[in-house]
Formats: structure tokens, C-alpha cells, sequence
């Protein structure tokens, strides 16, 4: 069921969610939580698609804004609020309002989303694409328990990457952390049937991709080893190779789908490594609202030195510098994991990424 409205108010759109409600049968509210998703016009269907498919593990109340930019003084002036509220199938296993605002009201979206919450369950906020620089002061954002980014969807992965670290505060997330749970638990398995000492790490993907720059980190800061970052043309993450003093462990996934791990003195194994879409990130996301210090560990990680790295290469680099430090948090360790593609070669040739890839 849909229901348009026009110039419209907060308490107007509640009214609405009620008789929606009553009109299919379902006057209860059996939803766990309230997701906001910040977009554009042009990225809203895709969003909206992928939280519906979240919706079916996680029932919520989905607030899609989206601030219409208007090009005339005049235009600008007039400020309104038009909406439109779905729900049914329509709407997944929740309700959505999707929340157009012209004018000023568009500089107080605040103000309009929050009447529009849940009453006493979880917020999150997602950007699919223009995420603000610092989530949790964004007006927005401070509304919630978990704001959701997505840096590969910027012009300046890396740059954006370093942007996150600098601005990180408990509850934030990104999507290009969350690409890399498969490969993580899989390095961690593998890792746990051997009784052996890893010496050296090579992180192998497509450039300028947090995804593989968060790997690394994350390998680098929890092994306490140098990382060598090397190049592929991907999709997205393609290789690890952990060496240990029994012998190399590879994960080596080349098609995007299915990959290959080797352990040295046990057969090959073909496991699937396939690359997630959008619904599955979020859908993951939602299971968890407290903040997440191996994310948190892993962004501070070597992040500061993205700019001082040299370019990356696909030749092999010069020998890394081995780590010191506990925590790792600002020492000249793992030359690759830093070395990923740097801020000065960003600035000169970084692509824009729309498509979600690991």
C-alpha cells in the first residue's frame, strides 16, 4: 500500500503510518529498529532495495531522505516536505517513508526525521554515497547508535579512508570493513591449524579499493608482521599469501567467486569467497549495533602513513619494516599495508566508484 503526500508534515506522515497500518490488517508495530538511509535521487532505488532484502532478518521502519537540490534563488526559498509512505509488501516486513525535502527544510532534515523514529528501539543511519567526514557530528548521524559508510563509493577511496580514521567515533562503521568478514574468518581457520609463526604478509588486489587496504591493515595489526601491498587488477581483493616458518599459507581468489586455499602439507581446498551484495552488507550490519573495536583497531592501524607510502607498484617493493609497538598505532610497521595507494597518488588518479566490490 502507498500513500503520497504532498507539502506534508511529520505528524501527517505518522497519521499515515497508522491508517497504512490499519488499512492492511497489522495495527501492532513488530519492528526492532529505525533505518535512515542519507542519499540522492538517483542512488534511492538501490538503497531501498537493498534495505527491503535486509528487512526480511532485520523488521524496521526505513526513512529514506533524500535533499533536493533546487537551482533557483526562488526555488530555494520555498521550502517543503512531500512524502511517501509504503507499507505491506510494498514495504518488505516494515514500513518505509521515503522523505523529500525542498528548500530549508532540506538544512533541518533532522528536525523532520526525528518525530518519524521509533520509540525506544536502535538507530542506524547508512550514507550509500556522500557520507559526511565526520558521521557522528553530522545532524543526522547523532541521532543514531550506528552510522554505516560506504568509502569505496567515494571519488578518493584512501584519502576518505584516512578522512575515517581521523574522524572515528565508537558506533561508526563502513561498508568496505564489512566486504572483508569472509576473508577474515577464513585467514583466522586457516591460521588455527598450524602451530606455526607468521613472518611476512602479501595483501594482493585491484588498486585504490579500502577493502584490501583494510585487510591489510587489520592483518598487520593484529600479527604484529610486515604486510607487503601488491597490485592486481582484481575484482576487488584477489590474493593473500601468509608466510610462516612451516611454510606458505594462500588464499588466492581470482574469479571473484570461488577460491583456492593451500596450506603448506595439506591438500588444496576450493572454498566459496563470493563477492556480497549490497543487501547481505547492511543485512550484517544490523546484527550488531555495539561499536566495533577490531574495525576501530584496524582503521587507526598505519592509516597516518597512507601518504607517505610510496606509489605501489606491481613489482616486488623493498623489504618492509617490521613492526613495533603493541597496539601499532602510529609505528613504521608494514610497508605494504601502509603503502597502500597513497593520498598523493589518489589525488592524481582516483576513479569513481559507484558498482560494490571488495
Amino acid at each position: 500500500m502507498k500513500i503520497d503526500l504532498t507539502d506534508t508534515t511529520s505528524s501527517k506522515i505518522n497519521k499515515a503510518l497508522v491508517q497504512g497500518r490499519r488499512a492492511i490488517g497489522t495495527p501492532a508495530v513488530g519492528m526492532v529498529l529505525t533505518l535512515v538511509i542519507v542519499t540522492d535521487e538517483e542512488n534511492a532505488y538501490d538503497a531501498l532495495k537493498a534495505a527491503n532484502d535486509a528487512s526480511r532478518e532485520h523488521p524496521s521502519r526505513t526513512l529514506v531522505v533524500i535533499k533536493r537540490v533546487s537551482r533557483t534563488p526562488r526555488a530555494r526559498a520555498q521550502a517543503r516536505l512531500d512524502a511517501e509512505v509504503r507499507v505491506g509488501a510494498e514495504a518488505g516486513t516494515g514500513e518505509t517513508v521515503i522523505l523529500r525535502l525542498y528548500g530549508e527544510v532540506s538544512e533541518h532534515a533532522q528536525s523532520v526525521v526525528l518525530p518519524l523514529l521509533l520509540p525506544d528501539a536502535p538507530v542506524v543511519v547508512w550514507w550509500p554515497v556522500n557520507a559526511p567526514l565526520d558521521p557522528a557530528k553530522d545532524p543526522l548521524g547523532a541521532l543514531a547508535q550506528r552510522r554505516v559508510t560506504d568509502t569505496y563509493a567515494s571519488e578518493q577511496p584512501i584519502r576518505e579512508l584516512s578522512a575515517r580514521a581521523d574522524a572515528y567515533t565508537p558506533g561508526d562503521t563502513d561498508l568496505s570493513w564489512t566486504r572483508i568478514t569472509p576473508w577474515r574468518s577464513m585467514l583466522a581457520a586457516a591460521l588455527d591449524q598450524v602451530a606455526c609463526k607468521v613472518t611476512g604478509v602479501e595483501v594482493e588486489g585491484e588498486e585504490f579499493n579500502p577493502s584490501v587496504e583494510l585487510l591489510a591493515m587489520w592483518l598487520a595489526d593484529r600479527l604484529a608482521v610486515p604486510v607487503r601491498r601488491a597490485l592486481s587488477a582484481g575484482p576487488g581483493l584477489t590474493a593473500v599469501r601468509m608466510e610462516t616458518d612451516c611454510g606458505a599459507i594462500v588464499l588466492d581468489r581470482a574469479d571473484g567467486s570461488l577460491a583456492n586455499l593451500s596450506i603448506q602439507g595439506q591438500p588444496d581446498r576450493a572454498v566459496a569467497l563470493k563477492r556480497r551484495e549490497t543487501a547481505e552488507l547492511i543485512a550484517e550490519e544490523l546484527r550488531r549495533l555495539d561499536p566495533d573495536d577490531t574495525y576501530a583497531s584496524a582503521l587507526r592501524y598505519g592509516v597516518d602513513r597512507l601518504g607517505d607510502a610510496d606509489p605501489v607498484a606491481p613489482a616486488p617493493a623493498a623489504e618492509p619494516v617490521a613492526a613495533s609497538g603493541a597496539d601499532g598505532a602510529g609505528s613504521p610497521a608494514a610497508s605494504a599495508s601502509t603503502a597502500a595507494a597513497p593520498a598523493k597518488k589518489a589525488a592524481k588518479k582516483a576513479p569513481a566508484k559507484k558498482a560494490a566490490a571488495e
